[in-house]
């Protein structure tokens, strides 16, 4: 069993190697942990942070430097925004051929914020590496920053990942080999590559979900004040000619999405009369593939504004000669209109059409809670989200995806060392890790200690685990009564959000991540001070324990930090010895036994 950790607290570093010595000198097993293991433990970060430098290149990795002509701008001498989308795609879809070797069409794209604008004489640089493939889809992560040659400044414009498909030319089927992550980087994208596929796979019933709540139906404005949607209608009709297509005869990706944007901002234009700003591209799904010779026909139209945006929705069909129309792609993009001082306008209120109209402005609603929910809760860096962060359905999706990837994310830090604590000054928290070998296989174990109702059997620290509300079958949220810290003290509760997750393929560990939420039904109350943390096991091969805990819980774990206790011990021994005494349990967790 060995012990790791990274702090912030000043308070505790005095006791820094007194505290791992005496841990190590009160284990029967465990060896101390000699200089030289250290030594050796820092020369392996060192070179792995030689390889987050550059020395490494990914070998599906494609750069693209684009420098902003006349020609590639709007009336503002900035970069249309149809041009970006078109290099990023093309950029994405030679890094998933790399990978594939063979030609592939894009599938989707999730949700992009444009956080800059970009010139007409900066460059503008592009890198899409694959993160992670799957069977026959892969995900490609795309970065886009912009140079300004004379001031040699960079800066970031924006992120996004791409699905693609590998679409052989002969019958075969398409398996795809899998990435083998090198950097500290790549293995924190390829994890949470999975968590991301989960939830695009539900993100359409997530707004229907949404939707059918009658509570969150409203009414629309004043119809006094209220200008009428119709007028914000655009239709356009493209041809779709030799160099429109990709090298495999089908209409490029990038191009329908600019001729989307294209309908998007004359329609957004109609309504505010000046010249909006894309600042965000909903999640899109392509349902189709579209060919040269075919017509696109693209409609655009206003759904809902809000104070200080609109998002206005765009529908590209395509026919060739006599066909009926097929859907080829829908996409929801919200628009801002600037003053001279670059600060949003206030835009009117619209008076939607009956029933399609009045459609498209509820679920315009809709996802703008979710896409308000995605932007704080996924795109945020992790230190940027509160651990408490209020819980309801229509997140719960995302809090799952950021429970795991907190998790995963604390385990892939590289500052973690067997003597010293770092100081991680984004981060008030302290966080701390424990290893220990199993004797029982991973999946086994994973199944016991995803049942946290009985964790009070090996967990000293656990009085009290009652199951709230079942999520779905891989997501719970627990209410954890604690001990006091001291003699007559105030007992401590957490709301935990509890996220299982099985390996995606063979190289994926089994994971249990639990994390502090906000349950509107279960307010903190003056029987228990309410505490925040985020901890979780990884399993593979041996298992690793994790936690990320605020303030308040100091008290509890600083005895063991300074050395001068050794629950931390005894509570992993008996958690070895309940895993133990369980082995032959065959019956699989489920929440009817909680």
């Amino acid at each position: 069993m060995i012990l790791y950790g990274t702090a912030v607290f000043e308070a505790k570093l005095q006791f820094l190697i007194l505290a791992l010595t005496i841990i190590c000198s009160q284990l029967p097993n465990i060896q101390p942990i000699s200089m030289a293991s250290e030594s050796h433990h820092k020369e392996n970060l060192h070179n792995l942070q030689l390889e987050d430098e550059g020395q490494h290149r990914n070998p599906s990795e494609v750069k693209m430097s684009q420098i902003v002509l006349p020609c590639h701008a709007n009336h503002c001498g900035e970069l249309s925004i149809g041009q970006l989308l078109k290099w990023m795609d093309c950029t994405a879809c030679l890094s998933a051929e790399r990978h594939a070797g063979c030609p592939c069409v894009t599938a989707s794209v999730d949700d992009i914020y444009f956080e800059h604008t970009i010139g007409v004489g900066q460059v503008v640089n592009i890198k899409a590496k694959v993160n992670r493939a799957f069977n026959s889809s892969m995900e490609v992560g795309i970065e886009v920053s912009c140079e300004d040659l004379y001031s040699g400044r960079h800066w970031r414009v924006c992120q996004a990942f791409a699905t693609f498909v590998a679409k052989r030319t002969d019958a075969n089927k398409v398996q795809l080999r899998q990435v083998v992550p090198c950097t500290h980087q790549e293995q924190v994208e390829h994890s949470l590559a999975a968590e991301r596929r989960r939830m695009r796979l539900i993100h359409h019933d997530i707004i229907q979900d949404l939707l059918n709540n009658k509570t969150f139906q409203r009414k629309n404005h004043d119809e006094d004040e209220a200008l009428p949607t119709e007028r914000t209608r655009v239709e356009s009709v493209e041809l779709v000619l030799p160099p429109h297509a990709n090298h495999q005869v089908n209409t490029f990706g990038g191009q329908i999405m600019a001729w989307m944007e294209n309908v998007a901002t004359i329609a957004a234009s109609r309504l505010c009369n000046a010249h909006p700003t894309l600042r965000a591209i909903d999640m899109f799904h392509f349902r189709g593939p579209s060919q040269v010779g075919d017509r696109l026909v693209l409609k655009a139209i206003v759904n809902n504004t809000f104070k200080n945006s609109m998002e206005v929705g765009v529908c590209a069909e395509a026919y060739h000669r006599d066909e009926p129309l097929r859907h080829i792609n829908s996409a929801f993009m919200t628009f801002e209109v600037l003053d001279e001082k670059g600060r949003p306008c206030p835009l009117p209120p619209i008076k939607p059409e009956p029933q399609e109209g009045q459609r498209r402005y509820q679920e315009a609603l809709a996802r703008k809670k979710i896409r308000l929910d995605r932007k704080y809760i996924i795109s945020c860096k992790q230190t940027e989200v509160p651990l408490s962060v209020p819980w309801d359905t229509s997140n719960q999706i995302y809090l799952s995806y950021n429970n795991v990837s907190a998790l995963k994310m604390l385990a892939a830090k590289n500052n973690w060392d067997l003597f010293a604590y770092y100081r991680v000054e984004e981060s008030q928290s302290l966080c701390f890790r424990v290893e220990f070998e199993m004797e029982i296989p991973a999946q086994r174990a994973f199944i016991l200690l995803s049942d946290i109702s009985r964790r009070h059997e090996w967990d000293q620290h656990y009085i009290l685990c009652k199951l709230l509300l079942r999520v779905d079958e891989d997501d719970f949220i627990y209410q954890v009564v604690t001990p006091s810290v001291s003699k007559g003290g105030q007992y401590q509760d957490f709301i935990l959000l509890a996220s299982r997750r099985p390996p995606c393929d063979s190289g994926d560990p089994y994971v249990i991540a639990l994390r502090s939420v906000a349950l509107p039904s279960h307010p903190p109350t003056e029987e228990f001070h309410r505490g925040e943390c985020l901890t979780g096991f990884l399993f593979c091969p041996q298992i690793s324990y994790y936690n990320q805990a605020s303030p308040e819980v100091l008290p509890y774990i600083s005895t063991d930090i300074a050395g001068l206790s050794s629950s931390f011990y005894s509570i992993f021994c008996a958690c070895r010895q309940y895993l133990l005494d369980n082995i032959m349990c065959t019956s699989a967790f489920t929440p009817s036994a909680l």
